[in-house]
């Protein structure tokens, strides 16, 4: 069986998918929509795909799933038109900005039956699976804190901050999801404490640039999640899950592990400096298991749920902010 696949959006993203899709035995892209009719152009004639309008691959007896990597404000409506034309979907996280308006995209989802898979791409990264593998084996006991460290190169343009919504929707909001995936609890109360230490221009745009936040759930399991917007030294992601029998972590990744030492001390490569490098085959793994979903039956994951869930988090987060105190949350 070959999964036939459209995709809206041809822009960074899409083509990170494009040429995942291209890897996969079993799967190939069709068509490619794009507001940008020579982005689209351009991904169509690197892939073998057709170009097409975004209504016509959303209705193509030739297309079984849709990849969405619009802008965000385009996610939800897409979504619901995609599974009311029976397609299987993939979307890049956020479903919306807005918790209502998720709830109602998901309210479509589930009349529909539609495959709705989001875009949190982390879960896939082989070394934080590796993770989860060892928790769920018994190696570090019973899970009781888990940190997570996530700290970008350099800041966004200000044109991105404007429609990002805001550094808790837009770069916590994965980290979020991770603690979800590490925890084994859901989390029932949110802390957080945010500054803007990196670019002035980010706080008069009413957003902040660092960030650390506390998750504890109802057992007193507790997540501790430190975020930035600036890291001079490279891409920063970092993991620890400390147990009642150990610690299992995942560290930084470099172009090589090779280390120099002489005289003037220890010398290792930088760590790589951009998620599309850093996260390659976690993007490529969650595509496959979007495939393999299409092609097995099996749930998506993360789900749709799972994308509400982490909104309802980064809402909370900023309610934090504001209210310089801990906001309780039902998620569960």
């Amino acid at each position: 069986m070959t999964v036939r696949l459209g995709l809206l959006g041809a822009g960074r993203i899409g083509k990170v998918h494009a040429g995942a899709i291209a890897a996969i035995k079993g799967a190939r892209l069709v068509a490619v929509a794009d507001a940008f009719p020579e982005a689209a152009k351009a991904l169509a004639a690197s892939t073998g795909a057709e170009v097409r309008e975004a209504d016509a691959i959303m209705n193509a007896a030739d297309i079984d799933a849709v990849l969405i990597t619009t802008p965000t404000d385009l996610h939800a409506t897409m979504i619901e038109q995609a599974a009311r034309a029976g397609k299987a979907i993939f979307c890049e996280k956020p479903i919306d900005l807005d918790v209502a308006r998720v709830k109602a995209c998901l309210a479509v989802v589930a009349e529909t039956k539609a495959l709705l898979m989001v875009g949190f791409n982390r879960r896939f990264d082989p070394n934080f699976m590796e993770v989860r593998r060892q928790i769920d084996a018994g190696a570090i006991g019973k899970v009781e804190m888990v940190s997570i460290t996530s700290r970008d190169p350099g800041p966004p343009p200000a044109d991105y901050i404007l429609r990002s919504g805001g550094l808790f929707r837009d770069m916590t909001i994965h980290d979020f999801d991770m603690a979800r995936f590490l925890l084994g609890e859901e989390p029932v109360s949110v802390f957080a404490s945010a500054s803007v230490l990196v670019d002035p221009e980010i706080g008069k745009l009413g957003d902040f640039d660092s960030a650390s936040i506390i998750l504890t759930t109802k057992s007193g399991r507790i997540a501790q999640i430190s975020n930035s917007r600036r890291a001079s030294y490279g891409y920063d992601q970092r993991i620890e899950v400390h147990g009642s029998k150990g610690l299992v972590s995942a560290e930084n990744l470099r172009a090589t592990n090779v280390e120099i030492a002489n005289g003037d001390g220890y010398r290792r490569e930088p760590l790589l400096n951009f998620f599309m490098t850093r996260y390659t085959e976690a993007y490529r793994n969650e595509i496959a298991a979007f495939i393999a979903a299409l092609e097995t039956g099996a749930p998506a994951n993360p789900s749709g749920e799972d994308g509400w869930k982490a909104l309802v988090l980064a809402d909370a987060a900023l309610q934090s902010v504001k209210e310089k105190r801990a906001v309780e949350v039902a998620i569960g």
